[in-house]
């Protein structure tokens, strides 16, 4: 298990840039750890992916030296937190329905179920 708040100020700078190179980098990034067990950690390895998606190396290398983008992320953390989520992934539907840590299909399909008799109801 890595730390991943180094990746997480870089999607936060990525964001900056526009939504298509944010949604590349966070694509890259889980490609680079989940598929083939690289430290999201390694700051080498932060600035490999960022380059691989046509991101500015030496802009996301200043971020990482900085420290810019902590105070946004801790922000994002503590949102999170008061929202009850503690288990990755966590996925948020509608606003008002969570689910925590992996399930399995059938678990969504009841959650989509039930909000959508709700908005039938309403």
């Amino acid at each position: 298990m890595w730390n991943t708040f180094a990746a997480h100020r870089l999607l936060m700078w990525a964001g900056e840039q526009g939504a298509k190179q944010q949604r590349d980098l966070k694509m890259a990034l889980l490609k680079a750890y989940h598929g083939e067990g690289r430290s999201p950690a390694d700051h080498a390895v932060l600035l490999e992916v960022v380059e691989s998606v046509g991101l500015d190396r030496k802009q996301a290398q200043e971020v990482l030296e900085s420290g810019r983008y902590t105070d946004e992320v801790r922000a994002r953390e503590r949102q999170f937190q008061q929202m009850g989520i503690s288990a990755v992934p966590s996925v948020i539907v509608n606003d008002r329905h969570l689910i925590q840590g992996g399930q399995p299909p059938e678990v969504f399909e009841q959650a989509l179920r039930q909000l959508a008799a709700q908005s039938s109801a309403a």
